[in-house]
């Protein structure tokens, strides 16, 4: 072999990484099990699962068709508020009026109805306008102010707290209003918003239908839309959305909206299940909202969420809710359980997103 043949430098086709060969971070991929575990809704999922079968053992009544359909009525009422809490959480904001705005939806149907014997359909539509006024009211004073939505929803809040006191004792002389049961329109709306159907001889309600529609309409929005690009967008950074053209104002004003549309429903539901309404209610189910989304998966600091997520999160509620009362404990440990599950669902999202965006 000659001299120059032994100094022509060798060329060998570069070798695949092997098992234990470090990649680049940028190019990593992670394994599929971490990816799924990072998908906002899979943390919920298993701690549903979890609750769910814990309370199949500790609970027997809980195994029965009809304790069941009491659980996802409970779980109904809370998850049809909390998807659009979610949604607004997504897009970087909160809403603490949301409780006291199912109550004055509800108030302003009741009264307007029966004060002015009008058919509950007039009602029903002059609440959906309130409504949509008071989210309207929320999101253009959030945009035009630059205030954190804090301060300005719980500025709405306090109004509304104590306008829903202060104008039903003015207008009834009762801090309720009155039966409304007996007025035209009355049965056509009940069928709507607060009948049942029977399911193999156990009575559902019909909130639970709308619960899971509600749900689907509001994860086609966000993964399929336009406007869902608009949520994420807004949520993650104002600005850089606003720097790609991103209707920002429109985006923020509409999300505030929908938290009224939603209060307005379950507002219907309560004046059509009950035919009366307590002025002084609402107060703190705010809280209970923004939990049944925090625990689904939506960060405090927007951008990140989904909507099946919160779905879990309220079946949760319901589940531990009804779950205690079955299993014959004291239920001043319900809100010790909610606490619990909430510091959990902090801490898990808190790793979920350290692991999404690990590179």
């Amino acid at each position: 072999m000659s001299m120059t043949q032994q100094a022509e430098p060798a060329v060998t086709a570069p070798s695949a990484p092997g098992p234990g060969t470090e990649k680049d971070g940028r190019t990593a991929e992670r394994p599929p099990a971490i990816r799924l575990l990072a998908r906002p809704e899979v943390g919920v999922f298993l701690g549903a699962v979890a609750v769910f079968v814990f309370f199949l053992v500790a609970a027997p009544p809980v195994r029965d068709g009809s304790s069941m359909a009491n659980i996802l009525y409970q779980s109904s009422t809370i998850g049809i508020m909390a998807l659009p809490v979610a949604l607004l959480m997504i897009g970087g904001e909160f809403d603490l009026s949301a409780g006291v705005a199912v109550i004055t939806s509800a108030l302003t149907a009741s009264m307007l109805s029966y004060q002015l014997s009008m058919n509950v359909w007039v009602g029903v539509i002059v609440a959906l306008i309130v409504s949509l006024a008071v989210g309207l009211f929320n999101g253009w004073l959030l945009v035009r102010t630059g205030l954190p939505s804090f301060l300005v929803t719980l500025g709405t809040f306090l109004i509304l707290q104590g306008v829903n006191l202060a104008v039903t004792k003015l207008i009834t002389g009762n801090v309720a209003t009155d039966d409304i049961s007996d007025m035209d329109g009355f049965d056509q709306a009940k069928a709507i918003f607060a009948s049942t159907f029977d399911v193999g001889g156990v009575q559902v309600k019909i909130t639970v239908v709308w619960w899971l529609v509600f749900a689907a309409i509001a994860t086609w929005v966000l993964l399929r839309t336009k406007y869902g690009n608009w949520v994420f967008a807004v949520g993650g950074n104002q600005g850089s959305a606003r720097a790609v053209g991103v209707p920002v104002t429109f985006t923020k004003i509409s999300l505030f909206m929908l938290v009224g549309f939603g209060a307005w429903f379950v507002g219907m539901h309560q004046l059509f299940s009950f035919n009366t309404v307590q002025s002084g209610e609402g107060v703190g189910q705010e809280l209970i909202y923004i939990a049944a989304a925090v625990i689904g998966g939506c960060l405090l600091t927007g951008g990140y969420g989904s909507a099946v997520g919160p779905v879990f999160g309220a079946f949760m509620f319901g589940m531990v809710q009804q779950g205690i009362v079955y299993a014959g404990w004291n239920p001043d440990w319900f809100k010790a359980f909610l606490g619990v599950m909430l510091l959990g669902a902090v801490l898990i999202n808190l790793w979920v997103q350290r692991t999404a965006t690990r590179r």
